[in-house]
């Protein structure tokens, strides 16, 4: 019987080494002397390490081959290199989330790592098998399945897969198989969700009146939830993407315009084709183009599901779209994601938590000028002038700083990044969002001078934040001594909304109108009609119309 000590590098006569890689140096070693392959190397070393420092299995092969993050990188790159493919933004900061299991690599980057390594999913504690459908496994005696000098199989959209691979080709039950899964999922569970979301359509389309109810908020998070269910598993052709990237643009020209709860309806019913398309195998190269539409897609549903009042279905998409975002490794996608989240505190929590997110933004957007990188300082500059009417005087000061930093971003941004109101950050919501930093700091007159520009840049079809705009000038009045004007104004504004674009979020910012002209001027006649008009929105419509 082997004395124990030879296996176990933690039973010795010496104390055993107390870090992760000196332990790991020691397991290899000895894996090297008795003659294992890496893979069998590694096991021992997860076996090994991971009681004690946690160590993962994607770290093990890691370690088992004794290289940097730097060296898998490179491996990486030369891999797609040889493939003829542009080079992937895999980065060692990823890598190490991979390895600490903070992340998990979608199916591009972890059929790069089973190359690398020359594993199966299954053997870096992912699941399989590997979107390429072939095995990356060392056969015995240690001879690698794939040659080097031979590129894995890339497929091109149009190709047949005989001309796409220089090996043999999917065999024919494997191909069934993915046909049968596809088919079989093109019926699933997700068809009550979206018919749930095609009848609500429909009856807003046809002005009947349609509450936030259960069944239409349950069909909502069903939906996301297959998102996050398909996300790293997954053919669609580059027209295909092309299309529904234009279709994204679209909803994002209809963010302030369309009534939040139709709009929702219809971004999600494209969120759920786009989780159909995930589901399917697609070639390497198109599945980042894929996850940034369902994270521009999630995001702007979290968008949307702050305007109607439940933040908690919000954090959810925002959560979807990080996943989805994180799968692109780009950093201004990311970021975007990020300082869209902010707004969820800011309206529905604390201002400290939304002035995290948008710093976090503005350090993921770096030094290229992109919407999101002259967005977050103001959204900074809004959280810290709630923080001011708080009470925190000494963050003024700060808040004017982030203005004047996110005023420099956005006067580099190109015409594109200006259009957009969704994906991009236009003039008009730079002056809405400046007013609205300054009312809460309670520089009346200059906020009240920003807000009266921002109306003039918004259209009249932008109601909803046409709508904020007017509520942030009753509180200008009301800082000026006026209740009865504020109130009054405050009520003429949500009279005049069309049906579907009362939402709560409008509701919201009326109250605390309301609460704050009470507390200083006591329960005025114009505060109890406002009141009546936000608690019956159908009835107010009905007067307006008549």
């Amino acid at each position: 019987m082997p004395d124990p000590s030879e296996t176990d590098p933690s039973r010795n006569d010496t104390e055993p080494p107390r870090k992760e890689a000196e332990l790991a140096r020691v397991i290899r070693a000895r894996g090297l002397a008795q003659g294992h392959t890496p893979p069998e190397i590694a096991k021992d070393i997860h076996d090994g390490c991971a009681p004690i420092h946690g160590t993962t299995r994607i770290k093990a092969h890691r370690l088992a081959h004794g290289i940097a993050l730097s060296d898998v990188v490179a491996q990486v790159r030369a891999l797609y290199e040889l493939d003829g493919r542009p080079l992937p933004k895999l980065g060692e900061t990823l890598l190490s989330a991979y390895e600490s299991g903070y992340k998990r690599p979608g199916p591009a980057y972890q059929h790069d790592l089973c190359r690398v390594y020359r594993v199966e999913p299954a053997d870096l504690g992912l699941p399989g098998p590997c979107v390429c459908g072939r095995s990356h496994g060392l056969p015995r005696g240690g001879v690698s399945v794939v040659s080097p000098r031979e590129p894995d199989v890339v497929l091109r959209p149009g190709v047949p897969l005989t001309d796409n691979a220089r090996r043999p080709p999917f065999s024919a039950s494997h191909i069934s198989g993915v046909q049968y899964r596809a088919e079989d999922l093109r019926g699933g569970a997700g068809e009550e969700e979206e018919t749930v979301l095609r009848r609500t359509l429909l009856q807003i389309l046809a002005g009947a009146g349609v509450a936030l109810d259960g069944q239409i908020l349950g069909a909502v998070d069903g939906v996301r939830r297959r998102m996050d269910d398909t996300l790293v598993t997954a053919s669609v052709s580059p027209t295909m993407l092309d299309q529904w990237e234009e279709t994204a643009l679209g909803y994002g020209k209809q963010y302030t315009s369309t009534p939040p709860l139709r709009l929702l309806c219809d971004v999600l019913l494209d969120f759920s084709e786009v989780r159909r398309m995930c589901e399917q195998r697609q070639p390497i190269e198109l599945q980042e183009r894929l996850c940034r539409l369902a994270a521009q897609l999630s995001g702007l549903a979290g968008a949307i599901m702050i305007n109607l009042g439940d933040h908690r279905l919000s954090r959810s998409f925002f959560r979807t779209a990080r996943t989805a975002a994180d799968e692109t490794g780009d950093r201004g996608l990311r970021s975007w994601v990020s300082v869209r989240e902010a707004l969820v505190p800011m309206y529905y929590g604390d201002p400290r938590e939304s002035l995290h997110l948008a710093r976090r933004a503005q350090d993921l957007a770096g030094r290229t000028p992109s919407a999101a990188a002259a967005m977050a300082p103001i959204v900074e500059a809004r959280a810290l002038g709630m923080l001011v009417k708080r009470g925190r005087t000494d963050a003024a000061s700060s808040a004017k700083r982030a203005i004047a930093r996110g005023q420099a971003v956005f006067s580099q941004l190109s015409k594109d990044h200006v259009a957009d109101t969704a994906f991009g950050y236009t003039e008009r919501q730079l002056a809405f969002h400046i007013g609205d930093t300054l009312t809460n700091m309670g520089d009346h007159t200059h906020a009240d001078e920003s807000l009266r520009r921002a109306l003039t840049l918004y259209p009249p079809s932008s109601e909803l934040d046409r709508t904020l705009i007017s509520l942030d000038r009753s509180w200008c009045r009301l800082q000026k001594g006026a209740p009865d004007e504020a109130l009054d104004t405050a009520r003429q504004t949500v009279l005049a909304l069309s049906p579907g674009q009362f939402t709560d979020i409008i509701a919201q910012r009326a109250r605390q109108l309301i609460g704050a002209a009470v507390a200083e001027y006591g329960e005025i006649t114009a505060a109890a009609e406002l009141r009546e008009v936000l608690a019956t929105p159908v009835k107010a419509v009905d007067e307006k119309q008549t």
